[in-house]
């Protein structure tokens, strides 16, 4: 028979394990012995927090990023195939949300592999459920564009539905360039438009604050320069 493929989510930041992992997350870790992920240092640092009697250098891992090719990509699921059970794991969250494991899962399903997602943070969906925000129709767009012009007309674009459809438009940023977008915002947005700042979700610093753009332009900006945020806004 064939193995299964585990999504297994990793901790958002340093958390505890037991505070945002089920029990069946612990066991199924424990018994697998072939990993995907993007970067093996920080997988094995993940997998000893998960358990400190892991014997890393029996397992097997299979880098999967940017720079892996499709070829290189078809060849990690021999194990599987073979009838081992393998895991996915992304660098913080979970797997193949705004991560690449969605191409292992995408050969997985040609292939007929089962592809198992177990529980665990995602502060895409944990920022939205504490924004007060329309969770009934939601949209999460990844990263807006670098450049100032068209991050500009994306931001008004992601507007404009919020307010025709009553939809809330969920994005990122990488971490140090916080600041830049949460300025981009402020001076984009209307001044009603609600936005949402979920900072370190599950963390002890955590931070998750709706205002109006208004509202946030009569106080000095949250600290929020690289740490990891999601940005919500809503009409």
């Amino acid at each position: 028979m064939s193995g299964k493929i585990y999504l297994i989510p990793n901790t958002l930041g340093e958390s505890e394990t037991k505070s945002v992992f089920p029990e069946l997350n612990f066991a199924i870790v424990k018994s697998i012995k072939h990993f995907i992920v993007e970067d093996v240092r920080t997988a094995r640092r993940f997998l000893k927090k998960m358990d400190k009697e892991i014997d890393i250098d029996t397992l097997t891992f299979y880098t999967l990023n940017k720079h892996t090719s499709p070829e290189e990509i078809s060849t990690y699921l021999a194990p599987a195939l073979a009838g081992s059970n393998m895991g996915v794991i992304s660098e913080a969250g979970c797997p193949c949300i705004a991560d690449p494991g969605a191409e292992i899962v995408k050969i997985a399903q040609k292939k007929g592999l089962r592809s198992i997602p177990l529980v665990g943070p995602s502060s895409i969906l944990m920022g939205l459920m504490a924004s007060g925000f329309n969770g009934q129709s939601f949209a999460f767009v990844g990263y807006l564009p670098i450049e100032d012009g068209d991050r500009t007309n994306r931001i008004k674009s992601l507007e404009k539905r919020a307010k025709i459809e009553r939809q809330s438009q969920i994005f990122i940023e990488t971490p140090y360039r916080n600041i830049k977008m949460m300025e981009s915002l402020l001076s984009t947005l209307q001044a009603n438009t609600l936005v949402c700042v979920a900072c370190d979700v599950t963390l002890e610093t955590e931070m998750i604050i709706t205002k109006t753009v208004a509202e946030w332009k009569k106080k000095p900006l949250p600290e929020i320069n690289k740490r990891p945020t999601v940005f919500i806004i809503y009409c």
